[in-house]
């Protein structure tokens, strides 16, 4: 019980500074993902005339068009805004262009980043079966801190996070925190599915799935069938944390909240790590699922079109 209030207490932090107000009013629930446009012109033209709270909105072509998911420009990079209408959509040209991403390393400027996170995974692979044994060897000296990341726990917690902006957004008629919840959602979705396939492929036997005195250099395509739980590269819930962690901390960058990015990815290396002394993930697993779900949600989820 002691844990379970530990890591609510987490989220419950990190949620309600996300949602603290932005600026001293509210937009009207006009405003909120797809509700129409206002009924009279009168309406329209005291909306026009009162400062806009919430950054630059505007169409991607320009152009502001009901019913069309905007970007915003508030701090200088543009970021796709969501709506539920445009969810679906977008969740399919997302997973086109992420699993045709391999035609177009070389056209763009990823080959680099690319590299990197290959190359370090790599590294990894090499260090786990010198790493893992140790963390088993110690795990139990992290038994309280572990309890707090229970894998149950912790998926509560990834969840809760776009669940309380979605519900504080629809309390407060705040568009933003409805749509950052949202594209959290979204870039959740994008990650998993690429996670999942990775996983059915390697069927990487977990830590703790190797007996004592077994050999850890030897554990790719030796799990279980299920993606789901047979599975350990990578990290699944690296993934999930990274991606809802990124959306979050870059809607809220630099928006006069800087602890937010700071209390997000804290969050995310956190309950990360704690899969590796738990035994249940290799470092090279949380490393390669952390990887996929900030990329994933920074440079596809994000990205406007």
């Amino acid at each position: 019980m002691n844990a379970l209030k530990k890591s609510l207490s987490i989220s419950t932090c990190l949620i309600c500074l996300a949602c603290a107000p932005l600026s001293g009013r509210c937009q009207s629930a006009l405003e909120l993902p797809d509700a129409p446009a206002p009924a009279s012109v009168a309406e329209s033209a005291r909306a026009a005339a009162s400062p806009e709270p919430f950054g630059n909105l505007a169409a991607f072509d320009g152009s502001a068009q009901p019913g069309r998911p905007q970007v915003d420009t508030t701090t200088g990079e543009p970021q796709r805004e969501a709506t539920w209408r445009s969810m679906p959509g977008d969740f399919l040209h997302d997973q086109k262009d992420l699993w045709t991403f391999p035609v177009r390393l070389f056209k763009g400027n990823a080959l680099v980043p690319t590299a990197l996170v290959v190359g370090g995974t790599v590294a990894l692979i090499y260090l786990d079966p010198h790493d893992a044994p140790y963390f088993r060897k110690h795990q139990k000296n992290l038994d309280k801190v572990n309890d707090v990341f229970d894998p149950m726990i912790t998926t509560g917690e990834v969840i809760a996070l776009p669940a309380g902006l979605l519900t504080a957004g629809y309390l407060r008629h705040d568009n933003r925190e409805v749509n950052t919840a949202l594209l959290a959602t979204e870039a959740y979705g994008d990650s998993v599915v690429i996670n999942l396939a990775i996983k059915a492929i390697t069927r990487r036997q977990r830590p703790s799935d190797v007996p004592p005195g077994g050999d850890f250099g030897d554990t790719f395509f030796n799990g279980g069938k299920s993606p789901l739980k047979g599975s350990s590269f990578p990290s699944g819930h690296s993934t999930a944390v990274w991606s809802v962690a990124t959306v979050v901390a870059e809607r809220y960058r630099h928006r006069g909240k800087p602890w937010v990015p700071v209390l997000a990815y804290t969050m995310a290396t956190a309950i990360s790590f704690s899969r590796i002394t738990e035994s249940a993930h290799f470092a090279s697993d949380v490393f390669m699922g952390a990887s996929l779900g900030y990329s994933i949600a920074k440079y596809q989820t994000l990205k406007p079109r």
